[in-house]
């Protein structure tokens, strides 16, 4: 297996280059309305690991694409997580008064645009989809469609968040634990590798093997955060530690036990680096970030 640590330059010079890209893609702030369009920034450029847009860029430039054309999709994938997290830590929601190691969107700019600048992250990263790609119209609407699956209500990480409110304080099966899981968390990281293959003009073959490596990361990232929410300080993990055993929330280590988590997050991933080492493709940076997804919370 790839070693975690050569994901670290990967993902910190993806990250800066998407940054760039982000910038530009996102209304200035001076453009009206002045408020919204700072709140926007504000969650956008607040930092954070990127690591989904790097999936798309990983996933993609192994079947050979190049970054300009992913880096449009990237983005998108981007606004897609950062909006979700903006409502996730609204009142309403998980209530969180810091995420990236500073105020949320609520506490900086109140409830009611913090709603509208997720809202517009959303809007804007399908109008992205719809007007940056050049991967030909076929391969735009699979794309446009793996998102939107990604953030819907079936599978998708709105369904997901649903089953995690819905099941607070509950006792919550392993099934039921691994659907939220797998949809609140998993369905954009899986999403996010899949549309880099489909840009990349990848076969049913190839792209079934990326939903598999993608799904069993996406589940092994949101285990070792749920390991990291009992383990890891608020001022390492950049937003408030011990909330989800606070609210009671369906967790790996609640459900399972820590070392039983841990064992299970580790197994994913060998599988996820097992089966994409089996494509005809240049898959060593997935390897290597499936790796630094659990030494996070080793």
């Amino acid at each position: 297996m790839a070693k975690p640590e050569e994901a670290n330059e990967y993902l910190a010079r993806r990250a800066e280059e998407v940054n760039g890209w982000l910038e530009q893609l996102l209304p200035a702030q001076s453009t009206p309305p002045e408020t919204l369009h700072g709140a926007m920034r504000y969650s956008m450029m607040a930092g954070g690991k990127r690591l989904r847009p790097a999936l798309v860029l990983a996933s993609g430039e192994a079947l050979g694409a190049a970054a300009e054309d992913l880096m449009p999709a990237a983005c998108a994938v981007e606004m897609i997580h950062t909006y979700s997290l903006i409502h996730d830590d609204l009142p309403a929601m998980d209530n969180d008064d810091l995420r990236r190691g500073r105020p949320t969107c609520h506490k900086a700019f109140g409830e009611a645009i913090a709603i509208l600048a997720g809202d517009a992250l959303m809007t804007l990263a399908f109008n992205v989809l719809a007007t940056s790609l050049s991967c030909g119209a076929e391969r735009q609407i699979r794309v446009m469609r793996e998102v939107a699956r990604a953030a819907g209500t079936v599978d998708g990480l709105i369904g997901g968040q649903v089953a995690d409110i819905e099941n607070e304080g509950r006792d919550v099966t392993a099934g039921a634990l691994d659907y939220i899981h797998g949809s609140k968390t998993g369905a954009l990281i899986r999403g996010s590798v899949l549309i880099g293959g489909v840009i990349a003009g990848a076969g049913e073959l190839e792209l079934m093997k990326l939903g598999e490596y993608g799904g069993r990361i996406g589940l092994a990232f949101q285990i070792a955060d749920d390991i990291l929410d009992v383990t890891a300080s608020s001022e390492q993990l950049g937003k408030t530690a011990g909330k989800d055993q606070a609210a009671k929330k369906a967790t790996y280590p609640a459900v399972h036990g820590m070392e039983a988590s841990r064992r299970r997050a580790a197994l994913l991933v060998e599988e996820a680096v097992e089966i994409v080492s089996g494509l005809d493709a240049r898959t060593e940076v997935l390897g290597a970030i499936a790796g630094f997804i659990i030494a996070r919370s080793s």
